[in-house]
């Protein structure tokens, strides 16, 4: 469509003025509409994770430093996409959002560790202070981004459809990551040299967000008093701690069976697409004054003011090529597809969905309706299917399996949620069998192709037996020539009956009454295969109800008929819940392999085998972080909020590492494990802290699921959210127990031990404690 945008113009200056040509329908308005929902989304989060940064640094000069990264990361990482030969959609936009919270990370680890340097007076030369700030944190900073881009890895080994849809994904995150590592080793370092000063922010001013300023951080100071005294008493009984918090997550997960599986989140188009099935052979003029009174009853439902068009497409395309373009299930003349757009500021579709499944049976009785995806999301998902449940029946006996299908056709009815169902293949299609009699034909001369060819003539025409063409020599074109009966004089049966018969040895021909009967019978209306063999398709789509709630119960219905299927017949769940399972499966696999992946990862780094699973076992509680929130956000759960599994895998680690890195390190000084984690925590309290809000402010407007399409990459952001939340409490309070657990301590008294915390606490966090070594 937007191509023909493109042209539509130039085509107007040659088109006369009384001829008007408007796009019916054009998914592009959606497309557009989503994207530019993803943008404003991502430009949201930068802002609010700016503002996030400014208020725990102070200094505007080191978030304007902090906050160029960010659309330097981002083109960077499209530009890399595009050699790639990716587009810019919905996923690599999505990833590329998700990316924002964590590409101000290294940057501000950078900077912070600069100025931890030059306030505590290790170096007085901005210069030398910047290159010791950057290498002390090289490796430590690069570790914690490949344990980010790492968990992505195992998305390039899906296949089919998961594959497509996730990679540009992950792309776009690993991609923006390493960019703003490059980045925080190159660009930053050189702008901290010539736009950050000295003592900057120190002395009284009376700017008020100088003020407010110190006020925060007075506050944190509180805040962050008020954690090492929770944390030493947690670190103090970590023999009951340990195990009672484990046991808090793991009693998380029991929610699972009621948070519902879902693909994909539906979405709101502004459009849905009624089939409407009328009686078996019906006329296409009946079925045309059919789609009248059906679009009457729609515009009774949707306001006038909400209506922006509607659009009947009556029959089966005559094209071949159309037909297997097709994703609507037409069989005939009797099928109608009712497109229906709406205005920018609308109702919600679903409503207006909901309403006409119940109103449209009533008022229109022996006419079957169903609704087919309107979005291309949901219609790519469903791998042009028109519906996502698909129970196809699979034998060489079609009546059998047509009997098979009925019955389970009437159990379905009874499974809450799933509605639309219908048959594909009717047989019902009304017939004329003609039966001669060969006996009375051959005493009229006439043999039975004689008699059938009179038939198609009359019917079909003469160009179906003997093609005719007739060439102008003047213009070089061939024009068919055919021979047929006028409809009009074809509208009973009788008039069948008084069909000529050509080609007998008498002078006057006989007419088919005489050489043949002829009865009403029935047939199937369309004849499907599946690998070869024929298929009966039981079709139904889900309402107000999760599909993999809805495929559970599918699923015990199938195989309790299946046990009574006759010998050579089979029956298959297929359509959206197959490629989802699939998906699922790949995707569990996936984080799995992640986990696997980042701890050897860490394992090389800190050549270690105990110390790397210290610092995985922050993950459980983020798995349990993103149940609970999913399930008090009544979401369901997909493929995006397996997706923000992996994200919340990544960033989890990398904040577990820095609190055990510094821990091992204060171990090495005094050898005191349950001082070193008390010391580790309270230390790392800020870096956790910013990092963690970082990600969750910029996931913040991607979890409302505002704007069009906006409901696809919603339950992402919450995962995310919800992951996050409590993988913080973990790293901050359960992996510093984890490691006074598993490293011995020297024995001293608990009163003598807080006191010893607090007196080197209250040093360690003069000003403003600005330690982010990695």
């Amino acid at each position: 469509m937007a191509g023909i945008r493109k042209v539509l113009p130039r085509a107007a200056l040659t088109l006369p003025p009384q001829l008007k040509i408007t796009p019916l329908a054009d998914q592009s308005l959606f497309v557009r509409s989503a994207i530019d929902g993803v943008v404003r989304e991502a430009v949201i989060a930068a802002a609010l994770t700016g503002v996030m940064i400014l208020l725990f640094i102070g200094s505007w000069r080191s978030t304007l430093i902090i906050a160029i990264s960010i659309p330097l990361s981002i083109l960077s990482s499209i530009l890399v996409l595009s050699f790639l030969h990716e587009t810019i959609n919905i996923m690599t936009l999505g990833g590329l959002a998700l990316a924002v919270g964590i590409l101000v990370d290294d940057a501000t680890v950078e900077i912070e560790n600069i100025n931890r340097i030059l306030e505590e007076g290790h170096e007085t030369e901005i210069r030398q202070a910047i290159l010791d700030g950057a290498q002390q944190i090289a490796v430590p900073a690069l570790v914690s981004t490949l344990c980010i881009c790492i968990v992505f890895m195992p998305l390039f080994l899906l296949g089919g459809v998961a594959r497509y849809l996730f990679v540009p994904l992950a792309e776009a995150v690993v991609f923006a990551m390493l960019a703003s590592y490059i980045l925080s080793r190159t660009l930053v370092p050189t702008l901290v040299m010539y736009m950050l000063k000295l003592n900057e922010g120190r002395g009284e001013s009376q700017n008020p967000f100088v003020r407010f300023q110190k006020r925060f951080e007075s506050g944190f100071a509180r805040l962050r008093n008020s954690y090492r005294r929770v944390l030493t008493q947690c670190v103090e009984t970590r023999r009951v701690f340990v195990p009672a918090f484990l046991g808090i997550c793991l009693c998380a997960f029991l929610l699972v069976p009621w948070l519902g599986q879902d693909f994909f989140p539906q979405s709101d188009a502004g459009q849905f697409i009624l089939h409407i099935r009328a009686k078996t052979g019906s006329r296409i003029e009946e079925t045309a004054r059919l789609s009248d009174l059906v679009e009457n009853a729609i515009r009774e439902k949707v306001p006038p003011a909400e209506l922006d068009n509607i659009l009947d497409n009556i029959g089966l395309p005559y094209s071949p090529l159309n037909t297997m373009h097709s994703t609507s299930g037409v069989i005939g003349a009797n099928d109608v597809d009712v497109l229906v757009s709406l205005r920018k500021n609308h109702g919600a579709t679903s409503d207006y969905v909901r309403e006409l499944r119940e109103e449209l049976p009533r008022e229109f009785p022996g006419v079957s309706f169903y609704f087919l995806p309107a979005d291309i999301v949901t219609q790519i998902l469903n791998f042009g299917l028109p519906a996502p449940i698909d129970v196809q029946i699979e034998g060489a006996n079609v009546q059998a399996s047509h009997e098979i299908a009925d019955r389970i056709l009437t159990e379905l009815h009874q499974v809450s949620g799933l509605t639309d169902l219908h048959i594909q293949q009717p047989l019902d299609y009304p017939t004329l069998e003609i039966n001669v009699d060969r006996t009375k034909a051959a005493q009229a001369g006439y043999t039975e192709r004689d008699v059938a060819s009179s038939v198609l003539n009359s019917l079909s025409g003469s160009f179906q037996v003997t093609p005719m063409f007739f060439v102008n020599w003047n213009n070089g074109v061939s024009y068919n020539l055919v021979a047929q009966t006028p409809q009009y004089r074809l509208q009973t049966v009788k008039d069948v009956q008084n069909i000529p018969i050509a080609g007998g040895s008498k002078a006057n021909p006989e007419i088919l009454a005489d050489v043949a009967s002829m009865q009403r019978s029935r047939e199937m209306a369309i004849v499907s295969h599946y690998n070869i063999r024929r298929v009966v398709d039981i079709y139904g789509s889900v309402q107000d109800r999760d599909l993999g709630a809805v495929n559970r119960d599918v699923q015990r219905i199938v195989d309790a008929d299946r046990k009574s299927l006759p010998r050579g017949t089979f029956i298959t769940i297929r359509g959206q819940v197959e490629t989802m399972r699939t998906s699922y499966l790949g995707l569990i696999i996936g984080l799995g392999f992640a986990i696997v992946l980042v701890y050897m990862l860490i394992v090389v780094n800190f050549q270690s085998w105990l110390d790397p699973f210290i610092i995985i076992t922050a993950l459980p509680a983020a798995m349990a972080g993103i149940v609970l929130f999913l399930f008090f956000t009544h979401t369901t759960l997909s493929v995006p909020a397996l997706m923000g599994a992996l994200m919340c895998v990544g960033v989890a680690t990398a904040n577990s590492i820095l609190v055990i890195s510094f821990a091992k390190e204060r171990l090495q000084v005094h050898g005191d494990s349950v001082r070193a984690a008390i010391e580790s925590g309270v230390t790392r309290f800020r870096p956790v802290i910013m990092t963690a809000l970082a990600m969750m402010i910029g996931m913040v407007p991607m979890a409302l699921g505002l704007g069009e399409g906006g409901e696809q990459n919603a339950p992402l952001g919450r995962a995310v959210i919800g992951g996050l939340l409590c993988a913080t409490v973990a790293t901050l309070v359960f992996v510093p127990s984890v490691f006074a657990v598993f490293h011995r301590r020297k024995p001293s008294d608990a009163l003598e031990l807080f006191e010893n915390v607090q007196d080197q606490g209250n040093a360690e966090w003069k000003g403003s404690n600005h330690d982010n070594h990695k």
